[in-house]
C-alpha cells in the first residue's frame, strides 16, 4: 500500500495518542497523586489512561491497516465509541482539570470519527433498507460527536454550568421535565405552528395561482412580498399579540405572516419553470388555462412548492417562539425559555431549545419524505 492511499486522520490521530503516551498525567488529580507518591489516589486515572490510550493506538492502527471497508466501518465504530466513553470517564471527578493528554486523545478520537463517516458514506451497501439504513447512520454519528465533543470539552475544560452545561445534564432536565415541555409543545407547535403554517401556505400558494393567472396582480404583489418577508419579527410580533391577544392566535398571525410570502414567490417562480416547448404542446392540443396548470405547470412547480414548504416548516417554529416573548399564557416554549433564563435555570432553557431543534427536525424531515414520494420522478431525487 502506497503512502498516498493511507487515511490522513489515522496518521493525524497516532501522532497525537504518541504525544498522550509521553504526558505526564491525564489530569491535575492524577499528576498531584503521582507528584506525591501516592499509587492509591491516581488508581481510576491509571488504569483508565492506559486502556484509553490502547484503544485509541488500536482505532487508528484498523485505520491504517484499511481492511474491506465495511469491516473497517463496524471496527472503527465499536472501538471509537468505546474509548470515548472510557475518555469521558476518566474525567469524572475531575472536571476542570484535565491536562494535555486528554486533549490529545479527544482530538485524535475526533479524527477516527471522521475516518468513520468519511467510510460509512462511501459504502454502496446491496439493498434498499441497508442503503436507506446507512444514509441515515452518517448523520446520526455527526449528531451523536458533535453530543461528545460538548460533553468532553464542557467537563474537562470545567465550563461553569451556568455558561454551557453538558448535553448530560440537559438530558437529565428532559426526562424529568416532560410534562411541562409536553404542555409546552402543545401550546406552541400543535397550536400556533401549525394552524399558522397551514394557513399561511394555502393561501400564498391560492394567491400564487391568482398572480399567475392575472399579470397586474404578480407585477403589484411580488414586490410588496419581497417588502413584507424583510420586516423584522420582532416588530411585527407585538402588534399580532395587541391584535389577536395573548393566546395561541396571535402566534399563529405571525406564522401566517411569516410563511405566506415564501410560498407566494416559489409558487410564482414554480409555475413559470415549465418550458416553451411543453407550452406549444399543450396549445396545440387546445388546452386551457385550468388543465395546462393542472396536468403541466402544477407539477414542474412542485419542486419549488415544497422548497418553499421546507423553508417555512423552520420559519413557522422561530416565528411562534419570538412571538411568545412578547405576550402569552404561562405556557408554550418561548415563554418557557424567556421565563427561565431570568431564573438562571440555564439547562430548563437548553432543554427548550433541545426540545424545538428536534420538532423541527422532524418537521422538515416529514415534508421531505412527503416531496420524496410526490416527485419521485424530478432528477433531483432520482438522482438523490
Amino acid at each position: 500500500m502506497s503512502l498516498r492511499n493511507v487515511p490522513w486522520q489515522g496518521v493525524a490521530a497516532l501522532v497525537l495518542v504518541l504525544l498522550a503516551i509521553f504526558s505526564p498525567a491525564f489530569t491535575t488529580q492524577e499528576l498531584a497523586a503521582l507528584s506525591a507518591g501516592g499509587s492509591g489516589a491516581a488508581f481510576p486515572y491509571a488504569v483508565t489512561g492506559p486502556l484509553m490510550l490502547a484503544l485509541a493506538v488500536l482505532a487508528a492502527l484498523t485505520i491504517v491497516l484499511r481492511p474491506r471497508p465495511a469491516a473497517e466501518a463496524a471496527a472503527l465504530f465499536v472501538l471509537v465509541h468505546a474509548a470515548a466513553w472510557l475518555l469521558l470517564g476518566g474525567i469524572a471527578g475531575a472536571e476542570g482539570g484535565a491536562l494535555a493528554a486528554y486533549w490529545f486523545l479527544l482530538a485524535a478520537l475526533w479524527l477516527i470519527a471522521w475516518r468513520l463517516a468519511t467510510v460509512l458514506s462511501s459504502l454502496r451497501p446491496a439493498g434498499r433498507a441497508a442503503d436507506t439504513a446507512v444514509r441515515l447512520l452518517v448523520p446520526a454519528l455527526f449528531g451523536a460527536w458533535i453530543l461528545i465533543v460538548w460533553e468532553a470539552v464542557v467537563r474537562g475544560a470545567g465550563i461553569p454550568f451556568i455558561l454551557l452545561p453538558p448535553p448530560s445534564a440537559i438530558g437529565v432536565r428532559i426526562a424529568n421535565s416532560v410534562p411541562i415541555l409536553a404542555a409546552d409543545v402543545y401550546q406552541t407547535i400543535f397550536k400556533a405552528v401549525l394552524t399558522g403554517y397551514v394557513i399561511g401556505c394555502a393561501a400564498g400558494f391560492v394567491v400564487a395561482i391568482l398572480a399567475d393567472r392575472f399579470l397586474f396582480l404578480r407585477r403589484g404583489l411580488i414586490p410588496i412580498g419581497n417588502m413584507v418577508s424583510a420586516l423584522p419579527i420582532i416588530g411585527v410580533a407585538p402588534i399580532m399579540v395587541m391584535w389577536f391577544g395573548f393566546d395561541w392566535q396571535s402566534k399563529a398571525a405571525v406564522v401566517v405572516i411569516m410563511t405566506f410570502f415564501p410560498m407566494l414567490v416559489n409558487t410564482v417562480a414554480g409555475l413559470a419553470a415549465s418550458g416553451h416547448m411543453e407550452r406549444d404542446l399543450m396549445r396545440t392540443y387546445a388546452s386551457s388555462y385550468t388543465q395546462t396548470l393542472a396536468k403541466l405547470r402544477l407539477p414542474a412547480a412542485a419542486p419549488f412548492i415544497f422548497n418553499a414548504l421546507k423553508i417555512n416548516s423552520t420559519l413557522a417554529l422561530i416565528g411562534a417562539i419570538v412571538a411568545e416573548f412578547f405576550g402569552t399564557p404561562i405556557v408554550g416554549m418561548g415563554f418557557r425559555i424567556s421565563t427561565e433564563i431570568g431564573r438562571m435555570n440555564v439547562d430548563m432553557v437548553w432543554a427548550e431549545i433541545a426540545v424545538a431543534a428536534l420538532a423541527g427536525s422532524v418537521f422538515y424531515g416529514v415534508v421531505a419524505l412527503l416531496e420524496r414520494a410526490v416527485t419521485f420522478w424530478h432528477p433531483s431525487i432520482r438522482g438523490g
